[in-house]
């Protein structure tokens, strides 16, 4: 390494949901000098802090790696879009905002599985501290912290009200709160959002914290390999501008590069399995087959309606109206541009034996059955009245890898998702279709539908539902535990202090660490696992 090398006592790679909550809480004290590489720009775009404007940051590799998954069977063979924040604020910068935690036995199966720490009575604190939640506070949310969480009841659509009236006639009870005492139910969901504008993590933790002279961000800085000696992570190598630069790292290097980064940076590095790294000439550090296994994400779909009402189609179709919905948010930041797609949702089991949830549920006021070739159409739906209601797995058995194609760190790595590759899941999936078109022959939607759009009436026995749920299914963008948690080097990649098995001084916050997938949007989780674990390299200085 180069002596004249810059020192910092903690490097992290990526200013996404968890680093930037690392490193707000690293440089809080003033007493650690902290650096934070990220290989995206700034999050001062239009389009980024204005929620429903990710449709259009989708596809724009200015802010989005624009990942594409491999060809997937049980896809329909579809190769996949899988957008991730390539930006400060990663994915928490054009995700949907969708603030959901997960189910509270989630996390006691973490615990359970060895990683003492993260059980619900453990994290629930975390969650309430880091709220400030506009509902006000309770024994399970919390207020004044740094994340702002909307309360949307008083501003929805008025068919979000329709399709609550049709789950409570199908039996869910009406849910106010799907963090609080029972995720189970329908309702509408909270957002985060703070005064029309999207609360990223990089507005709640890291723009506060770039203020302190401590704290440090490199912008357009795609780190290439952690740097060693010996058995210790000491610095990182950084491309930026056609230069490569080695930083080096006092006391820890912190991975937050995500579920597809963070295995990417450690493969590069010699961590992973080994015969893989040989084949592609990278000297193994550290022989850990389980890096950038054990991938798991929610697959999703929606069935979509025309409607003998106007929805937000008629809003936002046309020129007037957009011209419309876009004056009363720039005057008044509210309306349909400040808030997200995805107002109504809810939580069901597919099965009365189950003992928690496995599906949730969204509804859309609008739909985008004809969409716009580079542009998620959120902002262009269809010229006809429509609606959608979706739905996406919570606890998926299909199982991925995450692996690097080349010792190239600018190549994007080799996504294989899998998915509907198990039994359970295709079974789970075509019970819970079956489930969502019983809200069509409810009384509060009958009168409502004029006709199933998507996937069409024609599409009834179960073999065509499975087909159209191949076909059309996707992510909904929550991978997770690609270098996950565990007591046990044998089949994991971090120690439940989040510390590297097998390698000094580094560490991996994210949600690559998580055990295991949360029933529900990530974001709060990987925003709760940064803050938990910048207090466990606080404590383990000590």
């Amino acid at each position: 390494m180069s002596s004249s090398a810059q020192i910092f006592d903690f490097v992290i790679v990526g200013s996404g949901s968890a680093g930037s909550v690392v490193a707000e809480r690293l440089s809080a004290s003033g007493r650690h000098s902290v650096l934070v590489l990220e290989a995206g720009g700034s999050d001062r775009r239009f389009f980024v802090q204005m929620p429903l404007g990710y449709g259009k940051t989708f596809f724009d590799p200015r802010v989005n790696w624009n990942y594409r998954a491999e060809p997937d069977p049980g896809l329909g063979g579809n190769a996949d879009h899988w957008p991730r924040g390539k930006i400060l604020g990663g994915s928490s910068s054009i995700n949907a905002m969708v603030w959901i935690r997960g189910h509270k036995s989630d996390f006691d199966d973490w615990r359970d599985a060895g990683n003492a720490g993260w059980g619900y009575d453990d994290v629930l604190p975390v969650f309430r501290q880091i709220e400030d939640n506009e509902a006000g506070a309770d024994s399970y949310r919390g207020t004044g912290g740094p994340v702002h969480v909307t309360d949307l009841t008083r501003h929805v659509h008025p068919l979000t009200k329709r399709y609550i009236a049709a789950g409570v006639e199908l039996g869910l009870a009406r849910n106010a709160d799907f963090n609080g005492e029972t995720q189970e139910g329908i309702g509408v969901y909270q957002i985060t959002t703070r005064d029309g504008r999207r609360m990223s993590a990089a507005r709640a933790f890291l723009r506060p914290a770039m203020k302190r002279p401590n704290l440090h961000v490199e912008m357009n800085a795609l780190a290439t390999r952690i740097l060693f000696e010996g058995n210790r992570a000491v610095g990182i190598e950084y491309l930026k501008n056609g230069r490569r630069i080695e930083v080096r790292a006092g006391r820890e290097v912190i991975v937050a590069g995500g579920s597809v980064n963070s295995p990417q940076l450690l493969q590069l590095s010699g961590i992973g399995p080994s015969n893989h790294l040989r084949a592609l000439g990278i000297d193994v550090r550290h022989d850990n087959p389980h890096v950038g296994c054990n991938l798991q994400d929610h697959q999703g779909i929606n069935y979509t309606f025309k409607a003998r009402e106007r929805t937000l189609n008629q809003l936002l179709r046309p020129w007037w109206g957009k011209l419309l919905a876009g004056s009363r948010y720039l005057l008044a930041r509210d309306g349909p541009l400040s808030m997200s797609m995805n107002q109504g949702g809810g939580f069901f089991r597919t099965r009365p034996d189950l003992d928690r949830p496995n599906m949730q549920l969204y509804f859309q006021a609008f739909s985008t059955v004809l969409p716009r070739p580079g542009e998620r159409p959120i902002l262009s739906p269809d010229p006809w009245p429509g609606f959608s209601i979706g739905l996406s797995n919570c606890r998926p058995t299909s199982r991925g890898e995450i692996m690097i194609r080349s010792a190239d760190p600018s190549e994007h790595p080799k996504i294989v998702a899998n998915a509907f590759s198990t039994n359970h899941d295709v079974e789970e999936m075509l019970a819970a279709v079956k489930f969502l078109r019983r809200f069509t022959e409810t009384d509060a939607l009958r009168s409502l539908i004029a006709e199933e759009v998507l996937p069409g009436p024609s599409v009834r026995d179960d073999e065509a539902l499975i087909d159209d749920f191949r076909r059309r299914s996707g992510t909904v963008y929550h991978p997770v535990s690609t270098c996950r948690m565990g007591p046990d080097p044998s089949n994991s990649v971090v120690t439940p202090r989040l510390r590297v098995h097998g390698i000094e001084a580094l560490r991996i916050i994210d949600a690559s660490v998580f055990p295991s997938v949360v029933a529900g949007n990530t974001n709060a989780a990987a925003i709760m696992t940064g803050w938990k674990g910048a207090q466990m390299v606080l404590e383990d200085m000590d």
